[in-house]
C-alpha cells in the first residue's frame, strides 16, 4: 500500500514538474525586441565596445598630465676607503697627524621629480582627437549593431510566427483529410467507391501527417533559437501574436533619406586615421617640457643636503626620426586613403541596399494582394470541385489536388502577411531609422 502511494506521489510530482518546465510566454514583436536589446549577449558586447573605447581615450588623455615621481633610498655601507678634499685632503687630524677617515656606514637619499609636457609637435593633441573620433565611431557602431540585433530578432520572431501558422493550417487540413478517409472507408465498404480512391485519400493523409511533423519540428527549433537569443528560461514556449505586424504604405518616391550609423561611424574612423597622420608628422618637431625637482641627501658623518630644489626646461629631439618617420607617415597616409576609398565604396553599397529593400517591400505588398485573391479562388475552386466530385463529374485526383491547392493558398497568405513586416523592418534598417521607429 505504501509503495502504491509513493508511486502515485512520484507520478504527480513528475507531471507537475513537466508542466512547470514548459512555460508559456506570449510576446509581441516589440516586446521581443526589447528583451533582445536588454538581455542578449550581442547587445552587451556592443555596449562593452563603447566602454573600451572610452577607457582607451582616458588612457590617452592621461599622457597630457604632468609626471610626478617620488623616490627614496637607504643604503648600508661597509667600511669604505674614502679620500676627498672635503675631508681635509689627506685625512689628518687637528695636530697635523694622520686622522682616521669618518665612519660612513649609511646613506639616505630622497628625490621628487616633476615633468610637465609643453610641446610635442602636437602629438598629444592629435592622439586625443583620434581617441575621441574612435569613441564616437564606437558609439555609432554600437547603434548599428543594435539595429542589426533588432532585425535579427524580427526575422527569428517572424520565422516562428510563420511556423506556428503552418502548424495551425496543416492541423486543420489533417482533420479534413482524416474525415475524408473515414467517409471514403464507409463508401468503400458499401461498394460505392473503388479501393484505389480510398488508398489515394489515405496516402494524402499520410503526407499531411509527415508535413505536420516537419512543421512542428521547425516550430520547436525556431522557438528554442528565439528563446536563447532573448535569454528566456529553458523550456519557455514563446507565443507569437499579430500585434506589431505592420502594413505601412510604401513610400511613393524613390528618394529616401538615409541616416546609417555604420556609415557615420566609418566617417569618424576616417577622421581618426587623419589624426594618426598628424601624430606621425609630430616626430619632425622637438619635445619641450618643464622640469622641477627636490633632493635630500644624508651621508652619515660626512654630508647632509636639504632644500636642494631645481627648476628648468627640458628639450629632446631624435635626429634619426627625420629619416625614420617618413615610413610612419607614409603608412598612416596609406591607411587614411584606404579608409576614404572604403567609405566611398560603402556609401554606394548603402544606396543599393536602400533601393533593394524598398523594392522588396513593394513586392511584399503586391504579393499580399495576389495571395489574398488566390486564397479566395482556391477556397471557391475546392467547393466547386467538391460539388462536382459528389455528382461524379470529377475523379478523386481532382478533389485531392484542389484540397492541396487550398492548403498552399492559405499558407502563402499567412506567410505574405508576415513577410510584409519583415521587409518593412529590413527597409528601415537599410535606411538607418529602425531604432527611431522602435523607440516611438
Amino acid at each position: 500500500m505504501k509503495i502504491r502511494v509513493l508511486w502515485i506521489f512520484f507520478l504527480c510530482f513528475t507531471v507537475v514538474e513537466s508542466i512547470t518546465a514548459q512555460q508559456d510566454k506570449p510576446l509581441t514583436l516589440k516586446e521581443a525586441i526589447r528583451l533582445a536589446l536588454e538581455n542578449s549577449d550581442e547587445a552587451k558586447i556592443a555596449e562593452e565596445k563603447v566602454h573600451t573605447a572610452k577607457s582607451e581615450l582616458n588612457v590617452t588623455k592621461n599622457t597630457q598630465y604632468p609626471d610626478l615621481k617620488v623616490s627614496g633610498q637607504y643604503q648600508y655601507l661597509t667600511s669604505p676607503n674614502i679620500q676627498s678634499s672635503l675631508l681635509g685632503g689627506t685625512g689628518t687630524d687637528k695636530e697635523g697627524g694622520a686622522g682616521d677617515p669618518p665612519d660612513i656606514n649609511q646613506l639616505l637619499l630622497g628625490q621628487v621629480n616633476a615633468s610637465i609636457p609643453v610641446f610635442s609637435g602636437f602629438k598629444l593633441k592629435n592622439l586625443v582627437n583620434a581617441g575621441e573620433n574612435r569613441l564616437e565611431a564606437a558609439r555609432l557602431t554600437a547603434v548599428s549593431d543594435k539595429e542589426q540585433l533588432t532585425l535579427h530578432t524580427v526575422k527569428d520572431y517572424i520565422d516562428l510566427y510563420k511556423a506556428r501558422q503552418t502548424v495551425k493550417l496543416v492541423r486543420e487540413n489533417l482533420k479534413s483529410a482524416r474525415q475524408r478517409v473515414k467517409d471514403f472507408s464507409a463508401m468503400e465498404e458499401n461498394g460505392l467507391l473503388a479501393r484505389n480512391d480510398l488508398l489515394k485519400a489515405k496516402l494524402q493523409e499520410s503526407n499531411v501527417r509527415v508535413t505536420l511533423e516537419e512543421a512542428m519540428k521547425n516550430e520547436r527549433i525556431l522557438n528554442y533559437r528565439l528563446a536563447t537569443l532573448l535569454k528566456l528560461p529553458s523550456g519557455t514556449e514563446i507565443g507569437t501574436v499579430e500585434e506589431g505586424m505592420d502594413m505601412i504604405p510604401v513610400p511613393e518616391s524613390d528618394t529616401v533619406a538615409v541616416s546609417r550609423s555604420d556609415l557615420e561611424a566609418l566617417r569618424y574612423r576616417e577622421k581618426a586615421a587623419e589624426n594618426q597622420v598628424k601624430v606621425a608628422q609630430s616626430k619632425f618637431f622637438p619635445a619641450i617640457s618643464l622640469l622641477g625637482g627636490y633632493v635630500a641627501l644624508d651621508a652619515h658623518n660626512v654630508l647632509t643636503v636639504t632644500n636642494a630644489m631645481n627648476f628648468g626646461v627640458g628639450l629632446s629631439y631624435n635626429l634619426a626620426d627625420i629619416f625614420k618617420s617618413k615610413s610612419d607617415i607614409k603608412l598612416a597616409r596609406s591607411r587614411a586613403t584606404e579608409l576614404q576609398y572604403t567609405l566611398n565604396q560603402y556609401s554606394d553599397q548603402v544606396d543599393i541596399q536602400v533601393k533593394n529593400a524598398l523594392e522588396d517591400y513593394r513586392l511584399a505588398l503586391k504579393k499580399f494582394e495576389v495571395y489574398t485573391e488566390s486564397r479566395e479562388q482556391a477556397i471557391e475552386n475546392y467547393r466547386i470541385v467538391k460539388d462536382k466530385y459528389d455528382n461524379g463529374l470529377v475523379d478523386t485526383n481532382d478533389l485531392l489536388e484542389a484540397d492541396v491547392d487550398q492548403l498552399q493558398a492559405r499558407i502563402n497568405l499567412a506567410y505574405s502577411r508576415a513577410d510584409i513586416t519583415r521587409k518593412y523592418y529590413e527597409f528601415l534598417t537599410a535606411q538607418g531609422t529602425l531604432t527611431n521607429y522602435i523607440n516611438k
